[in-house]
């Protein structure tokens, strides 16, 4: 699987996470009928929108991103592609820390609430990665995948020969032309 897709599908399943937490916490605290923890929780999650858009705002990549692509093994060959085992092999974390949440809504609705808060942290501050590993692709002339390996291992990246995008400049001159 791409990187940048990984990182695209990741911020979506982020977004999902976040929307699947505060429906539950809405319904458990409308069932245990508290208005304060939805007053609450509404302020919360307008504060983590801040915080996400704030940390997201620069469209490069961040260090522990360029850290992972300058560390990436260089390959000749395209990798299996085999996009659901390596997105549950990655996420595998959110799927549980979304269940889990979301399981004890009905009991204590204060945790997803404050769940859907850090998901929407998450999905705000990495949408702009996948185009950032994007750009440094077209720059590069490479293409950066996701290593299938264990799911408790670190991430690793395959690098793999790509297509460099090659614009002119304004200032080329271009043969034939009058000036």
């Amino acid at each position: 699987m791409r990187y940048p897709d990984f990182l695209r599908i990741a911020v979506l399943l982020f977004a999902a996470s976040a929307t699947a937490l505060a429906v539950v916490s809405i319904a458990g605290a409308h069932d245990k009928g508290d208005n304060t923890l939805l007053y609450v929780a509404v302020g919360w999650w307008a504060a983590a929108a801040v915080a996400g858009l704030w940390i997201g705002r620069r469209g490069a990549a961040g260090d522990a991103i360029a850290k992972l692509l300058a560390s990436a093994r260089t390959t000749p060959l395209l990798p299996e592609i085999q996009p659901g085992t390596i997105l549950f092999n990655r996420l595998w974390w959110l799927l549980l820390f979304t269940v889990v949440a979301g399981a004890v809504a009905f009991l204590v609705p204060q945790v997803p609430t404050i769940g859907a808060g850090y998901a929407l942290i998450f999905a705000l501050g990495w949408r702009h990665h996948s185009s950032a590993v994007a750009a440094i692709e077209e720059r590069d002339g490479v293409r950066f995948y996701v290593e299938h390996n264990s799911p408790f291992k670190p991430t690793q990246l395959l690098r793999t020969p790509g297509f460099r995008k090659n614009e002119p400049s304004p200032t080329d001159v271009r043969a034939g032309a009058t000036p």
